[in-house]
């Protein structure tokens, strides 16, 4: 199979473009990929597809861009230029930009691969009902608003859901879907595992502990609250704490990090390290005691806790929607923290960093989960529904002919 892969790639600072890197990693080691097609945005700087494991060809075709209205023919171009068996969509809402006409022009993609009958999945990492758009940049007073965005979401849910396939990783996705769109197209594939590692030998961190958040911050992700937290904490222990913030501004909110660096310059031990490459990943969480979410809201299923697990690290969480369902689904464990509350966080950390058997017991039972669905086994359930999706194309053709005939 010759796999066209659209989505953001790094060192693309679009969101998902981590989630697309790890995909390509596995899906290039399957025997039944003989070719992968990136389909990716235009950015400046070489695409990270340099591997060390054997794997098939991968060809990269710069052919959208970020807010782009002419997306819809740049990656049919491509599409038709590169002429893939397969295309594989790695979305979200907010993927292709956040102004709606060109948004809504680039995700009618999947319904020009259909027309043309190639097989095409999208998976599509969060969905807008369980949302809030206000934490995710889109903010309005007013009713009338709300009830625009609203529609627009709808619609663009229904663009995508002319998709071959349409795969979510929560069971509760598929559940809404379903129901309020009808929709007869709808599979669950779990997030999966970034990296399945040797189990770590959870031995005690090297102090000063490092509390850890990882990610893109300024819209339903702050650290102002983990920042105040760990303040808290060392007016009443003696824990020796560093503060690391580890990724970028999410592109709804340019400039957030830096105005936090300005607002807490007086704060000890506390680390931002801007843009982290992929291979500096592993020591990051390596080095860290534990790994926090300083979420306001949800926007789908997290790879981030997915990444904790594989490394063996204690978590702490807020007790928030689809947060708290997929660690109950998926068997993570950690401590949550009620929403907007610094105290409740500050002792959900002190709870773990002052107990070092309650924190390896984390550790343990993360790791477990973690290792469930590896992006091996992932990619081959995408392998399996794409088969799955070619054959019925074949006998939908084969009952034309017989009629025609």
């Amino acid at each position: 199979m010759k796999l066209a892969i659209v989505t953001a790639y790094p060192p693309s600072k679009v969101t998902l473009n981590e989630y697309a890197y790890h995909l390509v990693k596995h899906f290039r080691q399957r025997e039944g990929v003989k070719e992968i097609v990136l389909l990716t945005d235009r950015i400046k700087g070489e695409k990270d597809i340099e591997f060390t494991e054997t794997g098939c060809k991968i060809t990269v075709r710069e052919c959208w861009a970020f807010n782009s209205y002419k997306n819809i023919f740049s990656v049919t171009k491509a599409i038709n230029e590169t002429k893939p068996d397969s295309v594989l969509f790695n979305l979200d809402f907010t993927k292709f930009g956040d102004k709606k006409v060109a948004t809504a022009l680039s995700l009618m993609l999947p319904l020009v691969c259909k027309l043309k009958k190639i097989p095409n999945i999208v998976l599509l990492h969060n969905i807008l009902e369980t949302v809030d758009l206000e934490s995710v940049g889109f903010k309005s007073n007013y009713k009338w608003i709300q009830r625009i965005y609203g529609f627009i979401g709808r619609t663009f849910t229904r663009l995508i859901l002319k998709a071959d396939v349409v795969v979510v990783t929560m069971k509760k996705y598929v559940a809404i879907l379903e129901e309020k769109y009808q929709a007869k197209n709808v599979k669950m594939i779990p997030h999966g595992t970034f990296e399945i590692l040797e189990e770590p030998a959870y031995k005690v961190p090297l102090k000063p502990f490092k509390v850890l958040a990882f990610g893109k911050f300024g819209t339903y992700k702050k650290v102002e609250s983990l920042i105040e937290a760990i303040e808290k904490i060392r007016k009443f222990s003696n824990l020796n704490l560093e503060i690391v913030i580890a990724g970028t501004d999410s592109p709804n909110a340019l400039g957030y990090l830096e105005s936090v660096k300005e607002k807490y310059n007086h704060v000890n031990g506390l680390t931002f390290t801007g843009y982290v490459k992929e291979q500096d990943v592993p020591r990051l969480f390596k080095e860290s005691a534990l790994v926090v979410f300083p979420y306001m809201s949800t926007a789908g299923s997290s790879g981030v806790l997915h990444q904790a697990g594989s490394y063996g690290k204690a978590v702490v969480m807020p007790n928030l929607g689809d947060l708290t369902l997929l660690a109950k689904e998926q068997g993570y464990r950690g401590e949550f923290f009620d929403l907007d509350c610094v105290y409740s966080l500050a002792l959900a950390l002190q709870k773990i960093l002052e107990n070092n058997a309650y924190r390896v017991e984390l550790e343990r039972a993360n790791y477990k989960a973690a290792t469930a669905y590896s992006m091996s086994r992932i990619t081959n359930m995408y392998l399996n529904t794409f088969q799955s999706i070619i054959l019925k194309k074949e006998k939908e053709k084969l009952q034309q002919e017989q009629v025609i005939a």
